[in-house]
């Protein structure tokens, strides 16, 4: 790496070249920071339900209220990202982040009432979910410029196994926190974290978008919608691991329902480190049929398994699908935006991910209901294939 690299702008003013491989410090920032999405998952429906008292539903409610909030959020982060370049949107995403741990950690004050720490909590969630929009949007468009859009497969690879980790670790860290010490030291472990990413963040060489007309929000989605549609009906498929697997497995009388996520992160995580920058040297589209297909035989084995093995063989077939389609479709619809308009082009693509899991798992729980648990693995094999289908239709030419 050159010197002008490590420092972000060479003597002459030249923006920083390109590196090899996506930048450690902003993979390493994006893990802390997603910590606090993690962190409160197992801990605030425990909260909602036990200690406060409220039902199922409104557990529901609180916990996609974030989803809803970063949906919504998303143009304005792209803009963010667009006009003033990934590390400022991770920033003040990290610090909004941080305000909503602040929230939670109001919540579980003793001295309110009920009502008033669900409010206050719902206020969190909210705020973490537009902290959440800005901190990614930014973290994943600057991990790209990093790079430039010749490696952006390897990026967008590279920051899912960074949010994926941040995740799989986050929830336990938090559960443990919160039965050995109680819901403070969960909540201020929810502070911590993105402030430990800001601070990562801020040392990190800052990429900005390149100069060009900005396209309106709405334009930028029309331009990617197919692609983000693509990306929405895999979400399907792990929205139902994550939701119904432990009561499908319960419902079998199988045992190991805690190792379906970890056989899914197993396939999930192995792909993208072993072919990650596979999208980056064929077409997109291709990897994400494969992929799309793969994952629906992954779906459908859980749908129709006779034991407990053949299911979680399908949840590592199902990561083994998974992995791949968010950077092969991220990088087409990279293809499809003026480069002025990338940061935008990612909020949107990763909103079609937002909407997959505030959807899905609804849906999901009206078909448990009504057809079995068993049924919610056929749905999502079904869904895989009209994504893989919907990924081969002919385009128009990009711009």
């Amino acid at each position: 790496m050159s010197a002008s690299t490590s420092i972000g702008v060479s003597a002459s003013g030249a923006p920083p070249a390109h590196l090899s491989r996506p930048a450690p410090g902003i993979i390493a920032a994006l893990f802390c920071g997603y910590l606090c999405v993690g962190l409160p998952l197992p801990v605030i429906p425990l909260f909602v339900h036990d200690k406060l008292g409220f039902s199922n539903l409104v557990v529901g409610l609180v916990i996609g209220i974030q989803f809803l909030a970063t949906v919504l959020t998303r143009g304005y982060a792209g803009r963010l990202t667009d006009h003033h370049g990934g590390k400022r949107s991770a920033l003040q995403g990290a610090m909004v982040c941080a305000l909503g741990g602040l929230f939670y950690l109001v919540a579980a004050m003793p001295s309110l009432s009920p009502a008033t720490s669900l409010a206050v909590v719902v206020v969190g969630r909210l705020t973490a979910g537009f902290g959440e929009s800005q901190f990614v949007t930014g973290c994943v468009a600057w991990s790209i410029a990093s790079v430039g859009p010749q490696r952006a497969g390897m990026s967008m690879s590279w920051t899912g196994i960074a949010m994926f980790a941040a995740l799989a670790i986050g929830a336990p860290v938090g559960m443990g926190l919160y039965q050995g010490y109680g819901l403070q030291a969960a909540m201020i472990a929810c502070i911590v974290a993105p402030l430990v990413a800001g601070v990562v963040a801020w040392s990190q060489v800052s990429y900005t978008s390149p100069a060009g007309q900005r396209l309106p929000f709405t334009k930028v989605i029309g331009q990617i919608l197919r692609e983000g549609l693509g990306l929405m009906l895999q979400g399907v498929g792990l929205s139902g691991l994550t939701a119904f697997a432990s009561l499908y497995f319960a419902a079998r009388h199988w045992g190991h329902a805690g190792l379906v996520m970890t056989a899914f992160g197993i396939g999930f995580i192995f792909v993208r480190v072993v072919l990650g920058s596979l999208p980056d040297r064929m077409s997109g589209y291709r990897v994400a049929f494969w992929s799309l297909v793969v994952e629906a035989v992954g779906q459908a084995m859980i749908w129709g398994a006779p034991d407990e093995m053949v299911a979680l063989a399908g949840a590592l077939v199902s990561g083994l699908g998974c992995a791949l389609v968010f950077p092969a479709l991220g990088v087409e619809a990279l293809k499809r935006v003026l480069p002025a308009n990338r940061g935008s082009a990612m909020g949107a693509f990763v909103a079609f991910l937002d909407i997959a899991y505030g959807v899905s798992g609804p849906a999901a729980g009206v078909i448990a209901s009504q057809f079995g648990y068993a049924a919610v693995y056929l749905f999502g094999a079904g869904c895989a294939l009209l994504g893989a289908a919907l990924v081969v239709i002919p385009r128009r030419p990009q711009p």
